[in-house]
């Protein structure tokens, strides 16, 4: 009989996650109720957002138990339904717990999803999942850009942060990424299409500041923020009158000791008139098939490319999602389950 190999938190982290913070245990495959979905899955998405979900803090979604799996987007295919809406070999996307069997319960976040219409069923949790719309959403409703316009994205390298840049580009406007590392630079300008990369590594906010404004000479109208502390500071620095600033991760402070650091320049906003909006792609789930097919369709046309960096083994949960605060992947972070 099929067991189910479970990934749980046992500890809740502080600063950087441990091995000692998490468990792999084996427990009896759970069967569904009246209503429920059993989903077998294949492959689980790591996202830096999963860091805060650890913690037993307020929040946009409740803690992780302890000695519960940890919670990550899947996708899967259903074994057993006791729900008229699903049954056995529908491909599922959800919301679930990174093991191989998951319980999804109704009224949860469980969609249907054409694994023939993709070249690889990970699709639907890097370019055409939460992390495509997290761009789509985030820049042109968040950020509304204008063609002509110089819009800045940290942790551009990043699944999200490479998405944006393209997407700015196609609006027509200038894409200015920050990245650690010449490699990663190098695949802004290169492979994403960014017209000016630069490198955050050995930078103080004066020197950061000082790169943006020669890469950006007449200044900043957008910001994608994804790692806050100092490079939002220095970017804040820059804004042109009536900026906007599409607040969607401060990655930079997810494993902090001392607690925030940013942002200190906040002043910009009153000198520019500039303002701040945080968003959780969560918002936008009525929308969800128009940003989808937005991008499905700029893939198509060669338009975007979105890499994916596939790690395999449930075994390899912690290291996998290490990558993401090493900046070691080489694209959207993903684990694949394995198992029988």
């Amino acid at each position: 009989m099929p067991t189910n190999r479970r990934f749980t938190l046992v500890r809740r982290p502080s600063g950087l996650p441990t091995a000692a913070d998490f468990a792999h245990d084996t427990q009896p495959v759970p069967e569904p109720r009246d209503g429920e979905v059993l989903i077998r899955n294949r492959y689980a998405s790591l996202d830096p957002a999963m860091r805060g979900w650890l913690d037993d803090r307020p929040s946009y979604m409740p803690p992780v138990p302890l000695g519960d799996p940890v919670r990550a987007s899947t996708v899967g295919e259903v074994v057993a339904s006791a729900n008229p809406d699903f049954s056995a070999g529908d491909w599922v996307l959800g919301l679930n717990g990174i093991e191989d069997y998951s319980i999804a319960k109704p009224g949860g976040f469980t969609m249907k999803i054409d694994a023939q219409a993709v070249p690889s069923v990970t699709n639907y949790l890097s370019v055409l999942g939460a992390v495509g719309l997290t761009a789509y959403f985030g820049l042109l409703d968040v950020g509304k850009p204008k063609a002509g316009e110089t819009v800045l994205v940290t942790g551009a390298a990043g699944a999200v942060g490479s998405l944006v840049g393209q997407i700015a580009k196609i609006q027509g406007c200038r894409a200015i990424g920050i990245a650690g590392g010449p490699d990663k630079c190098a695949r802004l300008t290169n492979d994403y299409g960014f017209d000016a990369a630069i490198d955050y590594r050995g930078k103080d906010e004066a020197a950061l500041t000082a790169a943006i404004r020669a890469a950006a000479p007449d200044g900043v109208d957008v910001i994608f923020e994804n790692v806050g502390g100092v490079i939002l500071d220095a970017g804040l620095n820059t804004l042109n009158q009536g900026a906007r600033i599409a607040l969607c991760g401060l990655i930079s402070e997810y494993n902090s000791t001392q607690g925030a650091v940013g942002a200190r320049n906040i002043w910009q906003l009153i000198v520019k008139s500039a303002s701040i909006n945080g968003f959780l792609v969560s918002s936008y789930l009525d929308r969800f098939p128009e940003g989808a097919t937005a991008m499905a369709q700029w893939v198509a046309q060669g338009k975007i490319r979105a890499d994916e960096h596939i790690d395999e083994g449930i075994e390899n949960a912690l290291p996998a999602f290490l990558r993401l605060f090493e900046g070691s992947n080489q694209g959207k972070m993903i684990l694949m389950i394995g198992g029988e």
